[in-house]
């Protein structure tokens, strides 16, 4: 029950940015906790890297316990990371992880912003961090977000005097805020921002420190905390019926992909908060202390306050909506008020709350999910009032369109209107895609070109229904935006972003096409319709040296959501090559070259996203040892579908499955990445492994997280191995090959410093530090300024068998199609293979 109420609250929180979600309908208590809140001009930023590295704890205090307006700005949305649910990886994690950070912040309350940095994988220091992100355009973000949001207060989650001791996004995001702290309020930085907003002053600039960053809880407790606040945040809401640390442990576990689901907390909790800038509050518990918060900071906003705090004083629990004129008052008022700024925020929530108090619900769902440029499509629309108050519903109007209807009907006590309207979509509409994917960016930086979209989290929504509606001589207009309404037996009522997308996209089912000989391969190529009685042509666009059957097939689909299959005879070049292919679609004298990528899962909005179609081709001279293959997935990963690749039959390995014996039919097994982090029936397998190696098999087993796993996997190896949070994230740096007599390097593929030319990201992560003699380190590497790793890659005899254990992300290189990755990868398969060894 307390998670459901929990759940009911994060709903509350619905902002426009959250689309399609189901519309909560708040009770009197909820209405109430909103009044609170619209009485209260304060507002806060808290600033880190990632998501998932913000104090959800401390946001839901600020939002909750003392009603500011709060908000979250996450300089990248954690492309870089791993994904524990899925195959997401890179541009699909960030849309992934995005959402997360969105359904989080619809819990604990706050709001949500990005700079266009890029999270281009682990970063040992700011000075490289900053390079890569381009730090004059990442910090003109920040300077941005400030100026827009304006907070009074800011909040950065790391330490910006620490450079070194973490990751350098998290050093990079607080010197970024340091210093755009100052620079929001100078005229000369970033000037042609200024044609859009005005310069912003924060008061305070604070460190959301804690006993981590002082290595203990004993060294944190001697601190000198004279410069530092000390808020509870463990306080319990009635009026919300749960605690801020319970809503904020349902809100850190939205970051799914990331693991950080949790059991709700509740009680006292100490947060400190250091001051960096500004003056320090002489309440140190209050982070507010001495600066207005009040209506009276905007001119002309006492007499609104009078209003408003007057209804918080006596608001009527089992009656709110004979506030309704007193809400009113108070937005006629707040319309005549010179500061844009709050004009706009307390407008916005001033609307919801005269919608909640008088249970007005408006919606306009299409018949559909999803449209093109230039279709039709029908919109019902409906619209209630479920209390006595007089209104009557003027006008809708759907934005960008020509619908639109002119009812000027009364909306009676709970007497539902509907109404039909037909949006004819304009040809010029965009279709819908994340925004920050549209260009083609950088490493570090996603191209964004328009100012006012910088920082939003989404894209907005191409079509939105504003419903005109008179309150007795009052008129006031409810944006919604248009979205897709329906139901499933097994699923019940659901809401969908209703979408506008392309007649039809194109696939390719692998995103790397390895040639390991010169014989030619069928490439399918899907094309999925999205209307109706399509026709048309595909291209297969290939690089030099490549060559296909026939440039061009034609194709027609009759329904849309079909999909056809049409297959190219690509042949390689006789030399080694890499290259890419791509196809044209031509319907209607258009072309597309997009494929539709679709994220579903219950956690978050669906969404789709279009992203340019095409795949790596690899002539590669590849030579490999044995067939069966047997892979026990981790936390997902491409890397099965790229061992098939390269003529392997794998088969996937249930950990249930594994018994005595059950292994033996296998040329070598694979652990995929994490799994003794995320796989706990594996804790009663281990010994089944170990028996497979001894009886001869061959077992690889990819990176772990150091430490986060079960004391029963202590040992994972069959000896002694240590696993560290060493790492190597120069994806070109020096490989030295110090075992050059291993069969990882010489069967049966020559493995060379060539072969580690073309690696993306990193080279790998959490390498052993420590291992047993009977180990044998294959390579060594390092980054600039730091001693040689020789983890990367362990092989050790096991009785018949080999254990191979290795931290090199091939989990990141085969889905890349680097070719030197795939040679190495056959060759950790390929050992105890060799007849003349």
């Amino acid at each position: 029950m307390r998670h459901f109420l929990v759940c009911m609250i994060g709903i509350f929180f619905l902002s426009n940015t959250a689309f399609a979600q189901k519309p909560h309908q708040p009770s009197s208590s909820e209405i109430y906790h909103s009044l609170q809140k619209l009485n209260f001009l304060g507002t806060a930023l808290y600033v880190a890297a990632h998501p998932d590295d913000e104090n959800t704890r401390l946001i839901s205090y600020l939002s909750n316990g003392m009603h500011a307006r709060t908000g979250y700005l996450s300089l990248t949305r954690g492309d870089g990371g791993q994904n524990l649910i899925g195959p997401e990886l890179r541009e699909l994690l960030g849309v992934l992880r995005t959402e997360e950070l969105l359904a989080a912040r619809r819990i604990d309350g706050g709001e949500q912003f990005f700079s266009r940095a890029n999270d281009f994988g682990y970063s040992k220091n700011p000075e490289e961090t900053l390079e890569i992100w381009n730090k004059e355009a990442v910090l003109g973000d920040v300077v941005w977000a400030i100026r827009h949001f304006k907070p009074d207060v800011i909040i950065d989650r790391f330490d910006h005097r620490s450079p070194g001791t973490t990751h350098g996004h998290h050093t990079s995001s607080a010197m970024l805020s340091v210093e755009a702290f100052d620079l929001a309020n100078d005229k000369t930085a970033y000037p042609e921002q200024l044609k859009l907003t005005d310069t912003w002053q924060p008061q305070r600039l604070f460190f959301n420190t804690s006993w981590w960053f002082y290595g203990s809880e004993e060294k944190f407790e001697k601190a000198d905390k004279s410069n530092m606040l000390n808020l509870d945040v463990g306080n319990y809401y009635p009026v919300l019926g749960t605690s801020n640390n319970e809503i904020a442990a349902l809100a850190s576990s939205q970051h799914l992909s990331q693991g950080f689901g949790r059991l709700s907390e509740r009680g006292v909790q100490d947060e400190y908060l250091e001051l960096l800038k500004g003056d320090l509050p002489k309440d140190k518990t209050n982070i507010f202390d001495g600066i207005d918060t009040s209506w009276s900071r905007i001119e002309g906003g006492e007499a609104i306050g009078t209003i408003l705090n007057a209804l918080e004083k006596n608001f009527d629990f089992e009656n709110p909506t004979k506030h309704l004129p007193q809400l009113l008052e108070a937005y006629v008022l707040l319309q005549n008020i010179q500061d844009d700024h709050w004009k706009k925020v307390k407008s916005k929530a001033l609307k919801s709350l005269i919608a909640d108090v008088t249970g007005l619900y408006l919606e306009a769902s299409s018949e559909s999910a999803a449209t093109n440029p230039g279709g039709k499509v029908k919109v019902t629309i409906e619209a209630i009032n479920r209390s006595n108050t007089d209104m009557v519903l003027k006008s809708i109007q759907i934005s960008s369109s020509d619908a639109a209807l002119n009812p000027n009907i009364p909306l009676k006590n709970n007497t539902k209107q509907n109404f039909e309207l037909t949006l004819n979509v304009p040809s010029d509409t965009e279709y819908t895609s994340p925004y920050w994917l549209k260009e083609k960016g950088s490493l570090g930086m996603y191209k964004v070109l328009d100012q006012q979209l910088i920082g939003k989290p989404e894209t907005p929504r191409a079509f939105t229904a504003a419903f005109e509606i008179d309150f007795n001589g009052t008129t006031i207009n409810f944006e919604k935006p248009v979205i897709y309404h329906y139901a499933k037996p097994e699923k019940g009522e659901l809401y969908q972003p209703f979408e506008v997308l392309p007649k039809a996209t194109a696939s390719f089912s692998d995103k790397v096409l390895i040639f390991a000989d010169g014989k030619p391969k069928q490439v399918p190529v899907t094309i999925e319709a999205h209307a109706d009685n399509i026709k048309g042509e595909i291209q297969l666009i290939h690089g030099e040296g490549w060559s296909v059957d026939t440039d061009t097939k034609t194709f027609e689909i009759a329904k849309k959501g079909d999909k056809r299959t049409v297959f190219f005879t690509l042949s390689p070049p006789a030399e080694e090559n890499e290259n890419y292919i791509s196809p044209i679609l031509k319907i209607d004298g258009k072309e597309t070259t997009k494929e539709l990528v679709t994220i579903a899962y219950d956690h978050i909005p669906k969404q789709s996203v279009l992203l340019p179609s095409e795949a790596k081709t690899v002539r590669i001279n590849i030579k490999k040892a044995g067939e069966q293959i047997g892979y026990i997935v981790g936390a997902g990963d491409e890397v099965p579908e790229s061992l098939r690749q390269i003529g392997y039959s794998v088969r996937t390995i249930s950990p249930s499955a594994i018994s005595a014996g059950s292994l033996k039919s296998y040329d070598a097994v694979v652990i995929g990445i994490r799994a003794y982090n995320v796989v706990d029936e594996l804790q009663f397998k281990q010994h089944f492994l170990m028996d497979y190696v001894k009886n001869g098999g061959t077992l690889i087993v990819q990176y772990n997280t150091a430490g986060r796993w079960k004391e029963q996997f202590e040992n994972i190896a069959p000896y002694p191995l240590t696993l560290s949070h060493d790492r190597v994230t120069d994806e070109n740096s020096e490989v030295d090959i110090v075992a050059k007599d291993s069969p990882l390097i010489n069967f049966p593929n020559t493995i060379t410093p060539a072969d580690f030319e073309g690696w993306v990201q990193e080279r790998g992560l959490y390498f052993p530090n420590e291992w047993a003699k009977e180990f044998t380190p294959v390579l060594s590497m390092k980054d600039d300024g730091e001693s040689a790793k020789e983890g990367s890659l362990l092989i050790a005899k096991y009785g018949k068998g080999h254990y191979i254990y290795t931290g090199l992300s091939f989990f990141r290189e085969l889905p890349a199609g680097v070719p030197g990755a795939y040679k190495l990868f056959a060759n950790m398969l390929s050992v105890g293979k060799d007849s003349s060894q």
